[in-house]
């Protein structure tokens, strides 16, 4: 074995980014990804920029990395067979279409496993498939408003902020990628396949469990704090005469170390600061006497210092620098693929390190149906005479687009 998925076959009916970025972890370690788009206009997120490559939009070429693409209206009656055909022959199906849109396709899992009682069958949506909400449309926004996850977010006194990056869709995208390797642990002991409902407000609820729990402890309702966090101190971001410091005093014996790097011999010992508990109490003060402290000093001074002692320390790198940091270089973070018509693009590699069977970006984002005749032939055995016919009903989409 090569890589550690290499024998399982995926069904992708997803777009946007909470379904995809899953498949794209599963395709990462070998998965057979076969990505069914909507004739003509494919994943909506091929619409998504700019900035774009020619014709291809950057989100969509940097996401769609080791899958294939083929097109079926589901509309047409023989496109849908052709659907349940492939249910036969693979192992997963994966989807991110608001809920009941399978159903009134004719296609959700209830017929699914008629055809294939061991296919898995996984659902992305926003509220989950049950409850009040289940009906509501959602994307990223939404959940992120909704779960409380941009209440805690930004600077004290703000109203929130959105989180940088859209974490609901992709943090959606891992917990499907668990289910589906969950499920797929079941069906090598039984034989039988089930269907995963993740939700991407659960999603959310799963990040937050220690500012819920806090929560439920103390009764205080969690507020923006910035760079700071509620129950650990020194733990956020300080000016100094160049660029911010991130700082992270993570335990008692790393604040004895700190405090005589920075002159506050007196605090390591004094009762007002000398516990975390304590320090947490007496925040304000002691936040201002270390921003005093850190705007004595460059950047690149307390770096060393600090890292030489052991304390962490770190830089808030921008993305031109963090796509040229020597760590991320070293880890293949950074990797190029070749694309049809982007050419050679740079992508972010694979994060999870394997020994053995490691995973790899091995082929581009598919162009939208490159991939319907030879998935065809390989899978379900069309000659070309019933594949240009299928061409011909339109059900394929546009032959060589």
């Amino acid at each position: 074995m090569q890589l550690p998925l290499e024998d399982v076959k995926i069904l992708d009916l997803s777009h946007a980014l909470a379904g995809p970025f899953c498949s794209t972890m599963l395709g990462d370690f070998g998965a057979q990804v076969v990505k069914i788009e909507v004739p003509g206009t494919g994943d909506i997120s091929r619409g998504w920029g700019p900035p774009f490559y020619q014709t291809e939009t950057a989100y969509f070429v940097s996401l769609h990395r080791n899958k294939k693409s083929i097109e079926i209206d589901f509309k047409h009656e023989a496109g849908k067979e052709l659907f349940f055909r492939l249910v036969e022959q693979f192992d997963v199906v994966l989807e991110n279409y608001r809920v009941g849109t399978l159903d009134k396709l004719g296609i959700a899992y209830d017929q699914a496993r008629l055809r294939n009682p061991g296919i898995i069958y996984c659902s992305v949506s926003g509220f989950g498939q049950t409850g009040p909400y289940r009906n509501r449309a959602a994307l990223d926004l939404i959940v992120q408003a909704e779960s409380g996850m941009i209440s805690i977010t930004g600077e004290p006194g703000s109203r929130g902020v959105r989180n940088g990056v859209s974490s609901a869709d992709m943090v959606a995208g891992m917990w499907a990628a668990f289910g589906i390797m969950n499920a797929l642990r079941v069906k090598e002991k039984t034989g039988q396949g089930q269907y995963v409902d993740v939700s991407m407000l659960d999603g959310q609820l799963g990040l937050l469990q220690g500012m819920i729990g806090a929560y439920m402890a103390d009764g205080e309702v969690p507020l923006p704090m910035g760079t700071a966090y509620k129950a650990l101190l020194p733990y956020q971001t300080f000016r100094t005469k160049t660029k911010d410091l991130a700082l992270a005093v993570g335990s008692d014996k790393l604040w004895r170390l700190f405090c005589p790097l920075v002159g506050l011999d007196a605090m390591r010992d004094d009762p007002q600061y000398a516990t975390n508990p304590a320090r947490v109490r007496h925040r304000e003060s002691l936040i201002a006497t270390l921003q005093e402290i850190f705007m004595t000093k460059t950047y690149e001074e307390w770096e060393a210092l600090l890292l030489a002692h052991g304390i962490p320390v770190g830089a808030i790198n921008t993305l031109d620098q963090v796509v040229e940091h020597p760590q991320v270089q070293a880890r293949e973070m950074i990797v190029e693929s070749d694309h049809p018509v982007a050419g050679k693009v740079r992508v972010v590699g694979v994060p999870v390190k394997l020994s053995a069977t490691p995973g790899s970006v091995r082929t581009p984002a598919p162009l939208l149906g490159q991939h319907t005749a030879e998935v065809l032939r390989a899978y379900l055995g069309l000659s070309e005479a019933e594949i240009a016919a299928l061409y011909q009903q339109g059900i394929l989409g546009q032959k060589n687009r």
